[in-house]
């Protein structure tokens, strides 16, 4: 008996759709990394992407716990010497309303080769409004 193992053409991939509002942030990026690697499926291999796509709605409504929202900072450096800077989550959201989720999510993909085509399946709005209805995304709970 031979193993199985799933080639990139066996994958069926869905859609989902998630409602970001009043969610935890890193609550909701967990179920949202579950579903864009395709853990969840009996098929999962780690070394081929079998995860589907998500959409995000009102990806600026989330919630955090504590004081977060002031307290948690984001980091960049660009390699040059007083090149560092950081943002607090606040400031992060008045910018980039969808920046804050995309990168809790990215956080929780491997960093290899197949992160970025796992994360390009990652959609997020930051209001109701998205381009997918022909695709009938289902609703994740």
């Amino acid at each position: 008996m031979k193993t199985y193992s799933p080639k990139k053409g066996d994958i069926d991939k869905k859609w989902y759709i998630v409602d970001a509002k009043d969610q935890t942030l890193g609550r909701l990026a967990t179920k949202i990394a579950v579903k864009l690697r395709g853990k969840d499926k009996p098929e999962f291999a780690p070394h081929v992407d079998c995860g589907d796509f998500v959409i995000v709605i009102n990806a600026d409504k989330f919630r955090v716990t504590g004081d977060k929202m002031n307290q948690k900072k984001y980091y960049a450096h660009s390699g040059y010497p007083g090149a560092f800077k950081e943002k607090p989550l606040k400031k992060l959201m008045e910018e980039k309303p969808t920046e804050a989720l995309t990168l809790a999510v990215k956080g929780m993909i491997p960093g290899n080769k197949l992160r970025k085509p796992i994360m390009e399946k990652l959609k997020v709005y930051a209001d109701e409004n998205h381009p997918h209805e022909a695709q009938k995304p289902e609703n994740l709970t």
